[in-house]
């Protein structure tokens, strides 16, 4: 995000970037190898196929009751959640304000919710009984506690076979516990801090999250889940595997004042919507894109943006398939304001990891597809972090201390620049209009361009012959002059790239917000 500290860094107090939101599942794979594994777990418990359902009924009893103890023994609420619409998440915050439970248990909720799990079926084949993976509908517990290193946190068990684990973390909750223990000094709101007595310090505590062992983290909670998890399967070991199917990972930047975030922030998200493309978004989200082209023809997921007011504040948010980003005013208090930026990825494949093939040569390392497994989760956190730095940047071409007239002023006319003339620009014809749009498009934003980066944005087609490409070369070599002579452009110390000025970036800015409005909405906002 060096655009973005570049152009706001005075107006910040820090920025934190981490984990928000966490889905972490744990499965116990060796039961849903097509149906293999849960009859040798039968198998080995000596349970006949025809006994099934009395077996299984007597472990989900079992399982529920030792699941529940805990909470009976701590006087702790067990309630049942009867509509599916209910928050549970506000149930168990109401219960831990009112109880004031600053640490362990808060409560226990029980839901009845769709689940997989097995069924046993005459095969019309083998003329046998046989099992079956379907879904059903089975008692959930929802366990609400404040962890002693996870803070508020959830998590679920369903309470038949094969007994899938879902947990809710949250990074923020995370970090303050870690905070706390460092006794660095904070403001919390709702889920972000406004305030941060060491920000370099506190970013150092959350980059520790991405390097934790999952599993001796997560298998404490699941035990707490099923405490009869060694009983059951004490003939037949299983352990659960830790995967992630949904995450959020977010980049908070901190303002000084409210005044700063609410001049900025309705502008960004106009400049989001008007003036960044599909292809813009996939190049966030790390998709290589030639410059110039448009969303290619293989991608097939869905691709759009939408902006929505919540109580809260406004949120911007571009989707691309299953996976997202977005930009919220989060929070506006005196101690700081928060402008949060944020990757959701539930379609982990869409990206690329470097690792050995799994259960291969650990030395074997190629990019691979992301897994949902733990193991990749470093890797998850990269892209995401990468993602929202990349959009930060797009976002920092917003400027509204200056008008358009006067961005524009003295610049159609010619200027004297190292000895020789140069025109000034013609900002509403469509020679400069082209070239001024090219220069502005995503992808320049880091690296810079060149003259044939201009060329293949601007003229259709190959070169016919050497003598076309020493035109088109000459031209652009021009075009570049002109542009360096008005100060929209700089040239990148020791290479043959430019770069917008600021100025430049302001202008192309303007100039194409204002010819995507239409007349009768430059009307109302001048209004």
């Amino acid at each position: 995000m060096h655009e973005f500290n570049a152009k706001f860094g005075h107006l910040l107090k820090g920025v934190l970037s981490g984990w928000d939101r966490l889905v972490v599942r744990g499965e116990l794979r060796a039961l849903y190898a097509d149906e293999g594994g849960m009859k040798q777990y039968l198998k080995t418990n000596h349970v006949l196929l025809k006994n099934f359902k009395e077996f299984v009924n007597g472990v989900t009893k079992r399982l529920r009751a030792a699941s529940l103890a805990a909470a009976l023994e701590g006087n702790r609420p067990v309630m049942y959640v009867r509509s599916p619409k209910s928050s549970k998440e506000e149930i168990a915050r109401s219960i831990q304000q009112r109880d004031g439970i600053q640490q362990g248990l808060i409560a226990v909720l029980t839901c009845v919710e769709p689940c997989m799990s097995y069924s046993v079926v005459p095969n019309g084949k083998t003329k046998e009984l046989d099992l079956k993976l379907e879904q059903r509908q089975c008692m959930h517990l929802y366990h609400y506690w404040m962890h002693p290193e996870l803070g508020f946190m959830h998590g679920r068990i369903q309470t038949w076979f094969p007994f899938r684990i879902q947990m809710c973390l949250n990074g923020r909750e995370w970090l303050a516990q870690q905070m706390d223990r460092a006794r660095i000094g904070y403001e919390k709101h709702r889920n972000c801090f406004a305030w941060v007595e060491d920000f370099a310090r506190a970013q150092e505590l959350f980059q520790s999250q991405l390097s934790v062992d999952w599993p001796e983290m997560l298998n404490p909670i699941a035990r707490a889940l099923n405490p009869i998890h060694e009983e059951i399967f004490r003939r037949y070991r299983v352990n659960y595997y830790w995967t992630i199917p949904s995450s959020e990972y977010a980049t908070d930047v901190v303002f000084e004042r409210q005044r700063d975030l609410q001049r900025l922030y309705p502008l960004m998200v106009r400049h989001g919507i008007l003036n960044l493309s599909s292809a813009d978004v996939l190049r966030f989200l790390g998709r290589k894109i030639a410059a110039g082209s448009p969303v290619p023809a293989q991608y097939t997921e869905e691709l759009f943006s939408d902006v929505k007011r919540r109580q809260e504040g406004v949120r911007i948010k571009h989707f691309a398939g299953a996976n997202s980003l977005k930009a919220d005013d989060k929070v506006y208090t005196a101690q700081g304001s928060v402008l949060r930026v944020e990757t959701t990825i539930n379609d982990e494949e869409q990206f690329w990891v470097y690792r050995p093939k799994e259960g291969g040569d650990p030395n074997d390392l190629a990019w691979r597809r992301m897994r949902r497994g733990v193991a990749d989760t470093y890797r998850r956190a990269e892209v995401s972090e990468k993602a929202n730095h990349r959009y930060l940047d797009a976002l920092a071409a917003v400027d509204d201390s200056t008008r358009l007239q006067e961005l524009t002023q003295d610049l159609e006319e010619s200027v004297l620049w190292r000895g020789r003339r140069v025109r000034g620009l013609r900002l509403f014809g469509d020679e400069d209009g082209q070239l001024l749009k090219a220069i502005g498009q995503g992808e320049f934003t880091v690296n810079g361009f060149r003259n044939r980066d201009l060329q293949s944005i601007l003229f259709a087609g190959e070169a016919k012959d050497e003598r076309e490409k020493k035109r088109r070369s000459t031209r652009m070599s021009r075009q570049i002059r002109m542009l360096r002579a008005h100060h929209l452009i700089h040239k990148i110390g020791k290479s043959h790239r430019y770069r917008l000025t600021d100025r430049g970036r302001q202008l192309v800015t303007a100039l194409l917000s204002a010819q995507a409005v239409s007349i009768s909405k430059l009307i109302e906002l001048a209004a």
